[in-house]
């Protein structure tokens, strides 16, 4: 057993070596502040963090699918899960539960008997203020319609027909200018989208938006300042109106092979030419850095470059860093890099599977530590783990026919700092942030508007 272990551990050795390998310009290799790997078991000098509370999903109608936030007006943090139907690549949601943080069910809807509890894509499935009332509800698509839910009792508010397609995920966002988000987008899987407002008006419908395919999930963004937000579709930016407002093009990929996975905003400005925004390109295997008028600044092409997380790792550097992981690879060496604002390799992780990630402060230096779901890992500035969140009785993830875990954040106490969340497909488990500080701007009780798995 020792001898096949120390095989199999000098193989993921040299996968890893080969992975980080890959395309890179010149000055990359300068840069690089880490380069690592790490297995499932950690070191037993790796201290463990126990979930702060665990939330065992209601056995009939919960599901993977998370959302958290105050649904009753009580300061208090409550979860939605959801199940959900795929077929032929159409995806609705089938059910919706409730609960509090005891677990306590508050209400249920749907039908238990159609879905199913995994998920590999977004679940459309939100919670946002529908009426404007001041009060969270919960919004869903489900087969052929939109259905708006009281957030505290799970009566329905409203529903609206919808193309039986149109139902892949729901993304709130302000186009008209009016004083809160009071639209929102569906789509089909990767062509079409159309943008209603809360009573049901669809304002517009764009195919192939700018001659290609849409994200997984379209990107409000208010480039220009005007309270209206334009849409990051796919690799066309729309305006509000739904006409084509530019393109990206890529110098270095064919982006027909896909479509874009990811798009976040790296740095906002007064102007769209002071905008940093950072995407990922499936198919075309690319990760580009463009301005608020789609100017590109750099790429980077050669690996299935997947979800995309801002912040600051490594010490010492001007700017933001991205975060993103490198997808479609053997289990047990899966790479995770970070990159500066100039697109080079500062860092680079390995581990079994890296797919779900995300930055947070949680030792309170002002860096943001590197967290993956699959292992449970908190890597720091150097690439090293220093803790291991514990998920008691879940089963394994990532084996054949089974789940991915993903990695909600958000505040979760009512302390507006940031906390973490691993979701399986029985259980939430919360882990509180105690040494985090509260950022700048506040932060909304829970996962926020518009949560997705890219």
């Amino acid at each position: 057993m020792k001898l096949q272990r120390a095989n199999l551990i000098a193989i993921v050795t040299l996968v890893c070596l080969f992975l980080l390998s890959g395309p890179a310009r010149a000055d990359e290799t300068d840069a690089l502040r880490f380069d690592t790997c790490d297995e499932d078991t950690p070191l037993e000098s790796v201290p463990v963090i126990d979930p702060w509370r665990i939330v065992r999903l209601d056995p009939t109608y919960g599901g993977q699918w998370v959302v958290a936030g105050d649904l009753d007006n009580d300061g208090a943090v409550e979860i939605v899960s959801c199940e959900n139907v795929n077929q032929g690549d159409v995806h609705f949601t089938s059910t919706a539960v409730a609960q509090r943080l005891d677990g306590a069910v508050m209400w249920r809807w749907g039908d238990p008997d159609v879905g199913r509890k995994v998920w590999h894509h977004d679940v459309a499935c939100q919670i946002h203020d529908w009426n404007g009332d001041g009060r969270n509800d919960v919004v869903l698509c489900t087969k052929g319609a939109v259905v708006a839910l009281d957030g505290a009792t799970g009566k329905q508010l409203q529903r609206i027909a919808i193309t039986t397609d149109a139902t892949d995920c729901l993304v709130f966002c302000n186009l008209t200018g009016g004083a809160r988000a009071n639209d929102f987008l569906v789509k089909d899987r990767y062509h079409r989208i159309w943008a209603y407002n809360t009573k049901g008006t669809m304002h517009w419908t764009v195919t192939d938006p700018g001659g290609y395919r849409t994200a997984h999930q379209p990107r409000p963004i208010d480039l220009d300042g005007d309270g209206k937000d334009e849409i990051m579709a796919g690799y066309a930016m729309l305006n509000s109106d739904g006409s084509v407002r530019w393109v990206f093009q890529s110098e270095k990929v064919d982006q027909k092979r896909g479509h874009l996975d990811c798009a976040r905003v790296m740095q906002r400005g007064a102007t769209p030419e002071a905008f940093r925004i950072a995407l990922t390109c499936c198919g075309a295997n690319n990760v580009a850095l463009i301005d608020g008028n789609g100017k590109l600044l750099w790429e980077l092409a050669g690996r299935h470059y997947e979800s995309i997380d801002i912040g600051r790792v490594i010490p010492g550097l001007s700017g933001p860093q991205i975060l993103v992981d490198v997808d479609h690879q053997p289990y047990g060496a899966s790479p995770i890099c970070v990159l500066d604002e100039k697109g080079r390799v500062v860092g680079s992780l390995v581990t079994n599977y890296s797919r779900h990630h995300g930055l947070l402060d949680w030792t309170g230096d002002g860096l943001d530590e590197i967290i993956v779901a699959h292992t449970g890992g908190i890597y720091d500035h150097r690439g090293r783990r220093i803790a291991t969140l514990t998920t008691p009785g879940a089963e394994p993830a990532n084996v054949k026919g089974s789940y991915e875990k993903s990695l909600p954040i958000g505040d979760m106490t009512g302390d507006g700092i940031a906390d973490l969340m691993i979701a399986t497909p029985q259980a939430v488990y919360i882990y509180r942030n105690t040494k985090g500080k509260k950022p700048a701007d506040t932060i909304p009780l829970g996962t926020g508007p518009n949560f997705t798995l890219y």
